[in-house]
C-alpha cells in the first residue's frame, strides 16, 4: 500500500470485550447469543450513539468503536458501564456480564468502514488487562481526559503490552 494513498485520521478507539465470553457459550450458546444481541441493543449503541460514536466492527463478544473525541468515548465508556449495573443478563448470577474496555488516542487507518493501526492494537491489549466492568486508558487518552470528566483514573504504572514494542502507561477506573 502506498503511504501517499492511506487514509488516516486522528481517533478515539474504544474496545469492548465480554468477560468469560467463552465459558457462558459452553453453558449456553443460544442465551448467551440472545443476551449479546439484547447488550448491543440496549447498552452499547444507544451510548455510543448518545456520545457520537460509529461501531465499527462486531467480532462474537466484542466491538471496535471509533470517536472523533476521547472525551465522549471515555463518557461513553462509563455511561455503558454504569449501564451494565442495571442489565440484567438472566436468573443466576453466573450469567451476569461484564464487559472491559480499552481506550487509546491514536492514528487509525480506514480502509472501507474498518480500521487498522498500532492505535487499535493498543486499545486491544489495553481491554485484555482492564478488569470486570473497568475502563483502562493510555496515557495519550488520559492527558487529554484528566480534570474533564466526573470520574478520576488511578495511573495503574508502565505495562508491557503482548506485541507491543514500547511500554505504555496506564489510567484504571475504578481502583
Amino acid at each position: 500500500m502506498n503511504a501517499a494513498t492511506v487514509d488516516r485520521q486522528l481517533a478515539a478507539i474504544m474496545i469492548i470485550d465480554v468477560v468469560g465470553y467463552s465459558r457462558l457459550m459452553g453453558e449456553d450458546e443460544e442465551g448467551t447469543l440472545e443476551t449479546l444481541k439484547r447488550l448491543r441493543a440496549t447498552v452499547v449503541a444507544p451510548q455510543v450513539a448518545a456520545y457520537r460514536g460509529r461501531i465499527v466492527k462486531v467480532m462474537g463478544d466484542g466491538a471496535i468503536i471509533i470517536f472523533g473525541s476521547i472525551i465522549d468515548a471515555v463518557n461513553a465508556g462509563l455511561a455503558i458501564q454504569q449501564a451494565m449495573d442495571r442489565f440484567d443478563a438472566g436468573p443466576a448470577p453466573d450469567e451476569e456480564i461484564k464487559l472491559r474496555i480499552g481506550l487509546n488516542l491514536g492514528d487509525v487507518m480506514r480502509e472501507g468502514t474498518d480500521v487498522y493501526g498500532d492505535g487499535v492494537n493498543i486499545a486491544a491489549r489495553l481491554q485484555e488487562i482492564c478488569g470486570p466492568g473497568g475502563l483502562v486508558l493510555s496515557a495519550s487518552a488520559h492527558e487529554q481526559v484528566n480534570g474533564k470528566i466526573a470520574v478520576e483514573f488511578h495511573y495503574g504504572g508502565e505495562q508491557t503490552l503482548k506485541n507491543i514494542a514500547q511500554p505504555v502507561r496506564i489510567y484504571r477506573w475504578p481502583d
